[in-house]
């Protein structure tokens, strides 16, 4: 998988076209929840498989540290080790950042992945405005 920082109207459609099918489509997250006043300015990301998008995420740096998004990967791609590849690649453009902290939100059902990429979980559960059980995670990239 081929992961790049999207920087062109085409690119930044393929992630919102991924978080559509993922958020909206399969968990049922509303569209005015799912994309957000912090679309315009942060960080999207898209991994490229046969040069189609199966992959995304958003990152917003945030107090010296980097606030990891909107982590998605088509159905067809999940459990096939395109999520660590995607992790690792962005914790890469972290650090070229110059930002050496990533946190997150992972829905709980994710979890034991986050885990196995280095995460820990800093927080008890709660629940995002979405409706969907999350913890705060965190990973020193340094």
């Amino acid at each position: 998988m081929d992961v790049i920082e999207a920087l062109t109207a085409t690119t930044k459609q393929d992630a919102f076209t991924i978080r559509k099918q993922v958020f909206i489509n399969e968990q049922g997250v509303d569209p005015q929840i799912e994309h957000d006043q912090y679309d315009q300015d942060a960080i999207h990301i898209v991994g490229y498989l046969d040069q189609q998008p199966i992959a995304t995420a958003r990152i917003r740096l945030i107090d010296n540290k980097a606030k990891i998004q909107r982590v998605a990967i088509l159905k067809a791609y999940r459990k096939r080790g395109y999520g660590k590849q995607l992790m690792l690649a962005l914790e890469a453009i972290v650090t070229s950042h110059g930002i050496d902290i990533a946190t997150l939100h992972a829905q709980t059902h994710a979890l034991s992945f986050y885990q196995s990429v280095g995460y820990q979980v800093m927080s008890e559960p709660f629940y995002h405005q979405s409706g969907i059980e999350h913890v705060e995670m965190e990973k020193p990239l340094r």
